[in-house]
């Protein structure tokens, strides 16, 4: 983990003015998703909210205040890859930043309107999607929420011959497999933006243990409960945990490059450079994973102007 002066101290406000500048995020209406939007905005950008339920990101934009830029709602469903090609069919001119934010956690086992498990359908294939989707507007960078919990057994590996973890799911195998599928399609994505020769990054960050609503979908009765008092105990509140986000965004950064909690365990503290696992750093991997990710969605790396 490195340490720096700067990353340390750096808030929020610190934020260079990002007038002038459209900024797509995902899973915009609660927690880390309009922590993000509020800061953006209040630092002078037109972010748009891209939301599964308008109403609730309607309500959620009505509550950030003091914003110089401006706010839009609009429709995205993750987890249905007919509304993420509709989201992008729909988009025009270009776009400065996209942040893949949305996620679901440890919720009990299902399957997306594609017939994928949920949490690997929404937190990967359908950022993945729309990232190619969006990809020939996007002029900056393209930064996905992953997690520390891609290091968490047992799911430190992507099972290839089971995606789907059918017969052996768990809700924790499956969302540490959706989080290192974040971080591999972060390396992947930035290899092919360089070869290409693009000036976009990808990048990748981890709020730490930051109290949001993540935790209250948990499948598990007894987890939820303990959740409920750790989260008033020893989490960050979502400002705090969106710093990791706010600073890849922003930041001169390198390609690639994965931010998270400078503190103990990676658990709080400001925004820093952070490491990754050994199967979230394997470029075989992340290959093999992308030509998965496109069989699976019909969506492909495009040309790029």
């Amino acid at each position: 983990m490195a340490h720096t002066p700067k990353a340390r101290s750096w808030t929020a406000a610190d934020l260079p003015d990002q007038t002038g500048r459209t900024a797509v995020v995902t899973g915009a209406n609660s927690g880390l998703g309009i922590a993000t939007v509020e800061a953006l905005a209040r630092a002078g950008a037109h972010v748009v909210l891209a939301v599964r339920d308008v109403r609730r990101g309607e309500e959620a934009a009505a509550t950030v205040s003091t914003a110089r830029g401006s706010l839009e709602v609009r429709h995205l469903d993750l987890a249905d890859l007919a509304s993420v090609r509709a989201f992008a069919a729909a988009w025009q001119g270009d776009l400065d930043l996209l942040i893949n934010n949305a996620g679901v956690m440890a919720v009990p086992e299902s399957r997306t309107k594609d017939g994928f498990e949920t949490q690997f359908g929404t937190n990967h294939l359908g950022h993945f999607a729309l990232t190619n989707l969006l990809l020939p507007h996007v002029t900056d960078r393209v930064v996905t929420v992953a997690s520390a919990a891609h290091k968490t057994p047992p799911g430190t590996r992507i099972h290839f011959d089971n995606l789907n973890l059918t017969g052996a799911y768990t809700p924790y195998r499956a969302y540490s497999q959706s989080k290192l599928a974040n971080l591999l399609f972060t390396l992947e994505l930035q290899r092919r933006l360089a070869a290409a020769g693009s000036p976009v990054r990808a990048l990748a960050a981890h709020p730490g243990y930051a109290a949001t609503n993540l935790q209250s979908h948990d499948a598990s009765a007894v987890r939820r409960a303990v959740m409920r008092v750790t989260n008033r105990v020893l989490a960050q509140d979502s400002r705090a945990g969106a710093l990791p986000t706010l600073y890849a965004a922003t930041q001169d950064l390198p390609g690639a490059a994965y931010l998270g909690p400078d503190g103990l365990g990676e658990a709080r503290g400001g925004p820093a450079m952070v490491g990754r696992s050994a199967a979230a750093s394997d470029p075989e991997s992340a290959k093999r994973l992308w030509t998965a990710s496109e069989e699976l969605t019909g969506v492909a790396f495009p040309p790029l102007p």
